[in-house]
C-alpha cells in the first residue's frame, strides 16, 4: 500500500504574519517559514498506517518555491520514503495544486491520498475536496480517526453534530484534523538519513497543469484592533448599548 502525503510551506504558527504597506500582500522576508501544521499530521498519519497497517512507501509532494525542499526534508526525516517537489515561483490556487496533485496520483497509484484540511496561510480547505472531484476517489474529510481494513478506509469525521464515521474504498482522499494525532519530532539521525532520501524536482508542466491565477487580490488589510470592553448597570442600558453599536435591531 503506497501512502501520497501534500504538504505545504507556510509562515509559522508563531509567528505573527505582517502586511506589506501597500496593501498586496503579506510579507515573507526574514520571516520564519514551517510546514503547515495539518500537513504535519498528515505526514505522522501515514508514518503510523506504514506502521500498523502495513503501507510500504510514503511519499511527499509539495507545490511551491525551491526552499520548498526544505518541508520535504522535514518530512523525510520524520519518516517519509521519498518526495516530489513541483518547483514554481508563482503562487498557486487550490484548484491548480489539485491538478497537479491528479496527475501525481495518476502517475503513483496510491491507495491513500493524505493532505492537511486546510493551509493556514489561505484558510482555503479546498485541494482534498478538488482533488477528489478530480479523481473520482472517495474522500473522509476533517478526520479524527482513521482506520485501514483490506480495501476500506474507516474514517471518523468531525462535524458541527459531533463525530460521523464513514467507510470508503480504497484508493481514497483524507483530509486531516487537529485531533487525529500528535505529530512527532524528527530526530538527528532522522534528519542526517533525510539528506540521502530521493527527490524528485518537477514542475508544472512537465504535468501539463496551467497554473495561471483565476483570482485577483485587490488589497490585503490586517484585522480591526480588538476595542475594549464596557461595563453596564443593567440588561436595558446592555440592550440599549448594542443597539447604538448595530448588534442588535
Amino acid at each position: 500500500m503506497k501512502v501520497l502525503v501534500a504538504v505545504k510551506r507556510v509562515i509559522d504558527y508563531n509567528v505573527k504574519p505582517r502586511v506589506k504597506m501597500d496593501g498586496s500582500g503579506v510579507d515573507l522576508a526574514n520571516v520564519k517559514m514551517s510546514m503547515n501544521p495539518f500537513d504535519e499530521i498528515a505526514v505522522e498519519e501515514a508514518i503510523r498506517l506504514k506502521d500498523k497497517a502495513g503501507a510500504t512507501e510514503i511519499v511527499v509532494v509539495s507545490v511551491g518555491p525551491q526552499k520548498a525542499q526544505e518541508t520535504i526534508r522535514t518530512a523525510l526525516a520524520m519518516g517519509a520514503d521519498r518526495g516530489i517537489l513541483v518547483q514554481t515561483d508563482d503562487e498557486v490556487e487550490p484548484l491548480g495544486v489539485a491538478k497537479i496533485l491528479a496527475k501525481i496520483v495518476e502517475e503513483e497509484q496510491p491507495q491513500v491520498i493524505l493532505v492537511g484540511k486546510q493551509a493556514i496561510d489561505d484558510d482555503s480547505s479546498q485541494v482534498g475536496q478538488m482533488l477528489g472531484a478530480l479523481t473520482g476517489y472517495g474522500q473522509g474529510t476533517f478526520a479524527s480517526k482513521v482506520e485501514i481494513s483490506g480495501d476500506t478506509a474507516n474514517v471518523t469525521r468531525e462535524v458541527d453534530g459531533g463525530l460521523e464515521t464513514v467507510a470508503i474504498k480504497l484508493p481514497a482522499i483524507v483530509t486531516t484534523d487537529l485531533r487525529l494525532n500528535d505529530p512527532r519530532y524528527p530526530s538527528l539521525p532522522n534528519i542526517m538519513k533525510a539528506k540521502s532520501k530521493p527527490m524528485a524536482s518537477k514542475t508544472p508542466a512537465d504535468y501539463g497543469v496551467d497554473v495561471s491565477p483565476r483570482l485577483e487580490t485587490l488589497k490585503v488589510v490586517e484585522p480591526a484592533k480588538r476595542q475594549g470592553g464596557a461595563k453596564v448597570g443593567s440588561v436595558d442600558e446592555l440592550v440599549t448599548k448594542l443597539k447604538s453599536l448595530g448588534v442588535v435591531a
